[in-house]
């Protein structure tokens, strides 16, 4: 076979290589642009349950107990459309309220319960979160 032959199908194979993706793409948790360097926003901050909020430990256990909830929209699907959590098929995590209600509706706060067991706190609607660290000793509080 020719020389040329060879280059062409070299050329071609770099062609191809160019257009596939990078590792980043395989990633499949949203990245923000900070500075130079690519950001997960699925990170989050932890607390420990015990140093939440009187109203948010309520709401995990009324959650773990499988109710009563205070508002009627608590269970409905939280959609995680910003990413802020880690990407989940739709249906995966549910929100509900996580303070007292007040003449202003739900307000801000809420925790968003993952099928898996997981939990995450926002105090600022969605904003940011905080995964909830559960340990043995609080599950049995409930």
């Amino acid at each position: 076979m020719s020389r040329e032959f060879f280059k062409g199908i070299l050329a071609l194979l770099f062609a191809l290589i160019s257009f596939l993706p990078s590792a980043h793409a395989w990633d499949s948790r949203p990245q923000e642009r900070v500075g130079e360097r690519s950001v997960s926003r699925a990170e989050t901050e932890e607390v420990r349950f015990a140093d939440l909020p009187s109203p948010a430990r309520e709401t995990i256990v009324q959650i773990e107990n499988g109710g009563p909830f205070r508002f009627r929209k608590d269970g409905s699907v939280f959609g995680n459309y910003d990413g802020h959590l880690p990407r989940r098929p739709r249906g995966y995590y549910r929100e509900y309220t996580a303070q007292y209600a007040s003449r202003k509706g739900r307000g801000a706060k809420r925790i968003i319960a993952g099928r898996g067991g997981e939990y995450y706190y926002t105090s600022d609607h969605y904003d940011s979160f905080q995964r909830v660290l559960i340990d043995e000793d609080a599950r049995k509080i409930h």
